[in-house]
């Protein structure tokens, strides 16, 4: 059996496979912020074509924290029995369901933006306002919140959203908190909000259920965030008590980093190895052959496809067949078997 294919435990966890679908914003819900019949037909979809684990899409903690005005939110109790729902079609397929709880911070949809300091994302956003510690106890609380209706949804996992340019990433990036309080200035003070969420959610989560955080490991900038800055916050989380840290990189500004064939993995590798701790992979992986080479080479725990599973929502069932494995099909497409 190819690696990919074997099982992976994290606590009491069991994945069928290695094999990811990160999240990736769909925009098919609206103003509620609720799940549609569009979520259940696409997450559905890729749990029956052999995912192992699905995170579902970055999900807003607060209204004024969506990054657009369609994306998903947990921000309020009516949002649960949908995402209740999607959760045990998913894992009835077979798959391991997380979702990613966020906030857009400068980069959200609206008029009320938030961020550690009033710098712009770029000329076609607002000004955002800087945030009080009222402010940032609020944010803390509806991650907590957020995290209590995803337990009641039923997820097997949790994934804060720490990259990206968003809320989080914007704290731990010297090029976007300017701060002069216990928030900003050295390291241990840009990571203090990220601390501080992990512990709200931690408060409200199950302890036998896993807990990811998504970090961008570089910024792409000379003074922004380098990848030694991104081992120490790892090694941080490793120790409050994270399980598994989800690896890209950039977003904080509007610049676009040269990107090619698993670009981002060297990153995962080293943060896996240099923190100690187990990592997730991701970045323009599509073939086979090409996941199989991170895990045999220990470069990451799992693999994450983006782009690939959005075009083909049965890449597993094909990656099988390719890496000479056998795995269950489902019972309805049997007769189609490689």
């Amino acid at each position: 059996m190819s690696l990919l294919f074997s099982e992976y435990r994290i606590k009491d966890l069991a994945f069928r496979n290695r094999v990811v679908m990160p999240p990736m914003c769909q925009y098919m819900s609206d103003s509620t912020g609720v799940v549609k019949d569009w979520h259940l037909m696409h997450y559905g979809a890729r749990a029956a074509g052999g995912v192992g684990l699905i995170i579902v899409e970055a999900t807003a903690v607060e209204e004024r924290g969506r990054l657009s005005s369609r994306d998903l939110g947990l921000y309020a109790d009516n949002h649960v029995p949908g995402m209740k729902r999607l959760v045990e079609f998913a894992r009835s397929q077979g798959a391991v369901m997380a979702v990613q709880l966020g906030h857009g911070g400068r980069k959200s949809w609206g008029n009320e933006l938030i961020a550690p300091s009033s710098m712009r994302f770029s000329n076609d956003y607002e000004v955002p306002m800087e945030m009080s510690t009222g402010d940032i106890q609020q944010v803390v609380n509806a991650f907590g919140a957020a995290a209590r209706r995803a337990r009641e949804a039923d997820f097997d996992m949790v994934e804060i959203h720490a990259a990206h340019g968003y809320l989080i990433h914007e704290f731990l990036s010297p090029l976007t908190n300017q701060r002069t309080d216990t928030y900003g200035g050295s390291a241990k003070n840009r990571r203090r909000l990220l601390l501080e969420i992990l512990e709200a959610v931690k408060g409200e989560w199950l302890p036998e259920r896993p807990i990811l955080v998504r970090l961008s490991a570089v910024d792409y900038e000379e003074a922004g965030l380098s990848l030694a800055d991104t081992i120490a916050t790892a090694k941080a989380l490793k120790h409050a008590g994270v399980d598994v840290i989800d690896v890209s990189s950039g977003g904080l500004v509007p610049n676009r980093p040269q990107a090619g064939p698993g670009y981002q993995v060297p990153m995962a590798e080293t943060v896996k190895h240099e923190a100690d701790i187990p990592t997730i992979a991701v970045g323009l992986i599509t073939q086979p052959e090409q996941a199989e080479e991170v895990l045999f080479n220990r470069r990451a725990d799992l693999v994450a496809l983006g782009r690939e599973l959005l075009r083909n929502p049965h890449w597993p069932l094909y990656a099988a067949h390719k890496l000479k494995t056998e795995i269950s099909w489902p019972t309805a497409y049997e007769r189609s078997r490689l």
